[in-house]
Order: structure tokens, then C-alpha cells, then sequence
């Protein structure tokens, strides 16, 4: 049946419709593109956007970070998550839009590596608790040196993307200076993989120099202790390398510099690019560009030549004092804290680069056989068990034979606990042989063993598959980092491996040797009172005895 034409819209109405989209609508109507697509992992990405801007915050400041982390049921599926850190503070007048504005933040235009990069991941979560519960984010905050704290009710503004204050005031806190963000939402609390509880747990493996107290809504206390009490040093920025910087971006970066000339323009704005690499470029780029052009009157086709110069010329490699990896003796500290295992592994790879962005790749293997005894070999020479007492782990990380290891995945050292199977450390370990270094492993699977795999990618920027940040893009310079790194750890657990199993068989044949040594001793002991032909018979079954030791040795 065909419509009467006065159904159909005209093209001025149509252009009636159309109006601007805010982005805070955009991500209102798309919240699974930041993680909040279930009540469960809504609750995980609230802790973990206030954990994250709390452990940067305390890092940048220099601080050892002391966080307090509180999940309580309200009942009918609602949750008050409150975050509370001893960090720097924030500035009153900035808290409204860190909180209630998305796209904000210090960290998106910066070339150093952090945990944060979007600027949306805290604001986000009180958008989700304003869309379920109605009710705004709590936010007291005090710097150092001010007599009082600043306490705000924040929301956000969807139609304008702009903070709404709905109370501000000064109040007393014990707290000389921190954070402290309070949100009511709906959820749901979940136990194992993806719960609050491994979150930190992974947390601390990562950054062993941070504390936490932690207190779940069935009234459960954990608490965290740190390791070490040396922060990591400093990312350094850096600016673009030429390598990364695609053709659309050079023309913004042209049509923006306060730079006099294209020399000037080369050596300012880019990383690893000094005058004789810049007038090479210049000379590459062809006749109608020359040292001394204007960047800003530099037209579409001239730039296209400049961009295909800057990709012919050799430019050294990035910077690489922007990327601070976890560092293997951290990393074996935080994994020896919260994994209980027989044999620890840990190797860092060297920094590479993809797309002109500097990375690193830190893997480490943590390994042993519940409930085996560990053998040992003593100063004399000696095969015995040794003493072994095996901590209370958690079940969640439960060292079992037959089944499939853990894959603990990490981003500037942020756990990963969703999307693990489109990720690019999923992609390498399960491209790994593990077969070839003495274990199980299905076609297409994570190798059958006692095992926790740990797998750390840090970089400047990384690569996610989506604004939720728990997955990272194929790209194959990556890939082919972390299966380096993967393999470097398995060959050294291939060797602890054999040792242990050559142990085994040394010690069982000293047990079978100790066992028959008494008889033997009692039956040559008999011989000799024996008569001539006695002690013949005597000795032929001993004969017998002897030679079947020798087999089971």
C-alpha cells in the first residue's frame, strides 16, 4: 500500500530536524562505548576511572599512593562507590568540569604515558549514576596548604556537555590533602574474574608501591599492602614523531604553527628531527617548497609532497623516556605479593615503535603445582622436599593442572578484565607454541597448566579497540613485542621445567635405592654364616635384587 504524499517529509522539513549533537548525548544513548553496557561492569568502571585518576594524580604529585576503595549495597540493586585518595587535591574551580564535562582533561593532547587519556572515564560515571539513580557525584577535595576542603554536588549537563553545580560549600576533613569521590548507582556485584576484588588485587601486582584498603558490601575488609615505597620515575613528553603523523594531521599542524619558516616548522614540531634531517625533507619535497616557506601558506598540494619527503627521508626512532614500564624487579616484587607459586619469571622487552608512537612490553610468568612439594638440592649434594607453605590464594587465581591459565592483561598498568578475546595479548599468547616448551595446550586455547601469564604494554598512546579501554588493536608491530616477550619467558620456564623434572627422577631412584638397601644389608650379613653351597644360592638372589635396582635407576 503506497503512502499518501502528504506522509513524506520535504527537504526543508527534514533541514528542521537536523540540530547539533553534544557529545555527552552521543555517549548517553552509547554507554557501552565506555563501559557501562551492564549493571555488573558499570560498577567495575566506576572503581576503576576513580582509581586510575587517583593513581595518576598521586604519581604526578610524587606521592605514595594511599587509596580507600568502599562498595556499599543499597539495596534493590543500587551502590554507593566511594574512592578516596591521599593525593594532591584539585583546584575548586576545576573540579565541576573534571567531573561534569566529558572530553576534558590534561592528558589527550600529551605525548607521556598515563593511565587516563580520553577525559572521560570518571566524568562518564556520573552521567551513568545520574541516568539510573537521579542523584549527582559527591565530590570533597582539599590541596595542600588550604585551611578547609571544598565539598560539591556535580551532574552533567547531556544537551550542552557543561557541568551543573547543585551545592558547593567549605567544610572541615581530616585529611590534610586528596580526593574523595562518592557515587550512587545502579549495579551489581559480581565475584570472580570481573570483580572489584581482582581489579585491585591486579592493581597491586602493577603498582606495588600503592595501598589499598578495601571494603565490599557484604562487609569483607582487604587490605593491599605495598611492596616497595619508590614510585616510578616521571614520563617525559614528547612531541610528535614524524613517522606517526598522517597527512591530515601535518596540514593542522601547519595551518597552527606560530613557526617563521618550514626549517623552523620541521625542527620544533617534531620529535628526533634536527636541521640536517629538516633540510633533507625540505630538499625531498621538491621545488616549490624551500627552507625559508611560510608554514601557514603552505598549500594542500605542497603539503601532500612534504608528507611523502618526511616518509622517504631516515629519521632516527622516538624517544623512549616517555614510556616507564613496571621494571622486571617491580614486577616480580607485585607478582611474588599476590600470586603464590613454586617459580617466577620476568623479562622486559626493549621499546619499539608503531604508527611513531614509542612502546614497551613487560611479560612475566608465575608458576607452580598445587599442592606439590618442592625439591631441592642441599649443600651436600643431597635431593629432599622442601619446606613449603602454600598462602591462602585467591580462588580466582587458583593454581590448577587441567585447566586453562590465567592471562592477566595490563595497559600503563591498568588491568583489563573485559573484551579478552578481541585484544592483542590474547592474540599472541594464544599464537605462542607452548607445546614446544613442555606444556599442554589446546588448538586455538591458553596452555592446560598451573600457570598465571602477566602481559604489560606501555606506551604514550595505546592502541584500544574502543573508549571502554579493555582491549588492544592487532597491530603487528605489537603482536610480534609481546610474543618475544612471551617466548623469552617460556624458554626460561621450559629449563625450570626440565630441572624440576630431572629432580623428580633423582629423587625417586634414591627413595627405591633406600628401600632395598636394608635387605641387602641384612642378606649379606646372612651369607657370610652361611656354608659354601647356601651362600651360592644366596648370592644369585642377591645378584637378582642388585639388577632390578639397576632397572628402576
Amino acid at each position: 500500500m503506497v503512502k499518501e504524499a502528504s506522509a513524506y517529509s520535504t527537504a526543508q522539513e527534514m533541514a528542521g530536524r537536523q540540530r547539533d549533537i553534544s557529545v555527552s548525548e552521543f555517549f548517553l544513548k552509547n554507554r557501552h562505548l565506555l563501559g557501562f553496557d551492564s549493571p555488573s561492569k558499570a560498577l567495575l568502571t566506576t572503581v576503576k576511572e576513580a582509581v586510575d585518576n587517583a593513581l595518576d594524580a598521586c604519581e604526578e604529585a610524587g606521592v605514595l599512593p594511599d587509596i580507600q576503595v568502599e562498595v556499599a549495597d543499597e539495596g534493590d540493586n543500587i551502590f554507593t562507590v566511594v574512592v578516596e585518595d591521599n593525593g594532591p587535591g584539585i583546584l575548586e574551580n576545576q573540579i565541576a568540569r573534571i567531573f561534569g564535562k566529558l572530553l576534558y582533561g590534561s592528558r589527550f593532547h600529551k605525548l607521556s604515558q598515563s593511565r587516563g587519556q580520553q577525559g572521560m572515564g570518571i566524568s562518564a560515571a556520573g552521567m551513568y549514576a545520574q541516568l539510573t539513580t537521579g542523584k549527582s557525584l559527591h565530590v570533597i577535595s582539599r590541596v595542600k596548604g588550604e585551611p578547609m576542603a571544598s565539598e560539591l554536588f556535580v551532574s552533567i549537563d547531556t544537551a550542552k556537555n557543561r557541568p551543573e553545580l547543585h551545592g558547593k560549600k567549605k567544610i572541615q576533613w581530616d585529611r590534610p590533602h586528596g580526593t574523595r569521590v562518592e557515587v550512587e548507582m545502579e549495579g551489581r556485584y559480581p565475584k570472580g574474574v570481573h570483580s572489584v576484588d581482582m581489579y585491585l588485587k591486579q592493581t597491586a601486582i602493577a603498582s606495588p608501591y600503592v595501598s589499598f584498603h578495601y571494603k565490599g558490601p557484604r562487609g569483607e575488609k582487604v587490605t593491599y599492602t605495598r611492596s616497595s615505597t619508590e614510585l616510578p620515575p616521571r614520563p617525559t613528553e614528547i612531541k610528535p614523531h614524524p613517522r606517526g603523523v598522517e597527512l591530515g594531521r601535518l596540514i593542522q599542524m601547519l595551518n597552527n604553527s606560530s613557526s617563521r619558516t618550514l626549517l623552523n616548522f620541521l625542527e620544533n614540531e617534531f620529535s628526533r628531527v634536527g636541521r640536517k634531517t629538516a633540510r633533507e625533507i625540505v630538499k625531498h619535497a621538491g621545488r616549490k617548497l624551500t627552507e625559508r616557506s611560510l608554514p601557514k601558506r603552505i598549500a594542500h598540494v605542497q603539503a601532500n609532497a612534504l608528507y611523502r619527503a618526511i616518509k622517504k627521508v631516515p629519521v632516527s626512532a622516538p624517544r623512549t623516556d616517555c614510556v616507564v614500564p613496571i621494571g622486571e624487579q617491580r614486577l616480580y616484587e607485585g607478582m611474588r605479593k599476590e600470586i603464590d607459586a613454586d617459580f617466577y619469571i620476568v623479562r622486559t622487552r626493549p621499546p619499539a615503535v608503531y604508527r611513531g608512537n614509542p612502546f614497551q612490553v613487560e611479560v612475566g610468568i608465575a608458576y607452580g603445582r598445587p599442592g606439590g612439594a618442592d625439591l631441592e638440592v642441599d649443600e651436600g649434594g643431597r635431593i629432599h622436599q622442601a619446606a613449603h607453605h602454600r598462602r591462602e590464594a585467591s580462588a580466582a587465581l587458583a593454581l590448577t593442572t587441567d585447566e586453562p591459565a590465567h592471562l592477566l592483561r595490563f595497559a600503563n598498568r591498568v588491568p583489563m578484565l573485559y573484551e579478552q578475546g578481541g585484544c592483542a595479548i590474547t592474540r599472541a599468547v594464544l599464537q605462542t607454541n607452548w607445546r614446544s616448551y613442555g606444556l599442554k595446550q589446546p588448538k586455538g586455547a591458553l596452555p592446560l597448566a598451573p600457570m598465571v601469564v602477566v602481559v604489560h604494554l606501555a606506551s604514550v598512546w595505546v592502541p584500544f579497540t574502543s573508549e571502554a579501554k579493555e582491549a588492544i588493536a592487532l597491530y603487528p608491530e605489537i603482536i610480534k613485542e609481546l610474543k618475544l616477550g612471551l617466548q623469552a619467558c617460556a624458554r626460561r620456564l621450559a629449563e625450570h621445567l626440565h630441572q624440576e623434572s630431572r629432580l623428580k627422577r633423582e629423587y625417586e631412584k634414591r627413595s627405591h635405592i633406600e628401600k632395598y638397601l636394608p635387605h641387602v644389608g641384612i642378606a649379606l650379613q646372612e651369607i657370610l654364616e652361611l656354608s659354601d653351597e647356601q651362600r651360592d644360592r644366596s648370592v644369585a638372589s642377591l645378584d637378582a635384587v642388585l639388577q632390578q635396582t639397576r632397572k628402576l635407576q
